[in-house]
């Protein structure tokens, strides 16, 4: 019997770039926790975001925020995971070398930017609707940070992944480096991912890992899908991503709806 379901978002619960939930997957997801199925929204983005894009129904719900550095339940904080200061001061001087990318570093009150691009301070503040502080310089802030995200708007995925090995063969032994969505590439606090912040979900809510269902597109989700008893990946998935699940689809709202369907029997 599934008792709880955990997906990302974008890429998977919302596609095309879109920042809201259809007003099918908001009905899907009230009456999945209206039979007692939990639901986790499982993201990169930060927790008071999350809670804005479930706005409607924000308080049904769980939350894995900053791929798996924070995770929060009715409004109590489950598990929370940091970056070393001196590695975040470290990983932000050298990403500052690069013009190409931007730096968001998220705390767990706040996220922090710099003022360099308007397009990127536009896209956090008004399109992402993130709780954010402008700052002069990323280096001089103050922890803990909770995820360190670097963001590529202009030049594409073969940008992104050269840069992104680049990075690994720097800080690779230090902490966990991953793409997050197609111009993200995230910084994670080390041991922390998305499928182990679930699994101290589970373990306050007393089940097991084979009585859930995990959704992903990205390599940020793949220790979520290996945890869970049935893991979708999606049909656009980055390449590999579908290796690590047990299924693919291309809607997770047409999953939803046939466990919702499978419970009313």
């Amino acid at each position: 019997m599934i008792k709880l379901i955990a997906s990302d978002l974008d890429g998977t619960l919302l596609q095309d770039g879109t920042q809201e939930l259809t007003p099918r997957a908001i009905s899907l997801i009230h009456s999945l926790t209206q039979k007692g199925i939990y639901f986790v929204a499982a993201s990169g983005r930060q927790y008071t975001n999350e809670r804005i894009v479930f706005d409607k129904i924000k308080d049904e719900i769980s939350y894995i925020g900053e791929n798996g550095s924070i995770c929060m339940h009715q409004g109590k904080l489950i598990f929370r995971g940091t970056i070393r200061d001196d590695l975040a001061y470290r990983i932000i001087r050298e990403v500052k070398k690069s013009d190409h990318f931007e730096i968001i570093v998220s705390r767990e009150d706040t996220c922090l930017i710099e003022d360099r691009n308007p397009e990127f301070v536009d896209h956090i503040v008004n399109v992402m609707h993130n709780k954010t502080e402008i700052v002069e310089d990323l280096s001089q802030i103050n922890g803990p940070f909770l995820k360190i995200a670097i963001c590529n708007m202009i030049d594409g995925p073969d940008v992104l992944n050269a840069y992104l090995k680049h990075l690994q063969s720097i800080f690779g032994s230090e902490i966990k480096i991953v793409t997050s969505g197609t111009i993200w590439i995230d910084f994670i606090a080390p041991g922390t991912n998305k499928g182990a912040a679930l699994k101290h979900l589970l373990k306050v809510l007393d089940i097991t890992p084979e009585e859930c269902i995990a959704f992903g597109d990205q390599y940020n989700d793949i220790e979520m899908l290996e945890l869970v008893g049935t893991g979708y990946a999606m049909a656009n998935a980055a390449p590999g991503v579908a290796d690590h699940a047990d299924a693919v689809t291309s809607s997770v709202e047409d999953v939803l709806e046939k466990i919702l369907l499978d419970v009313n029997l």
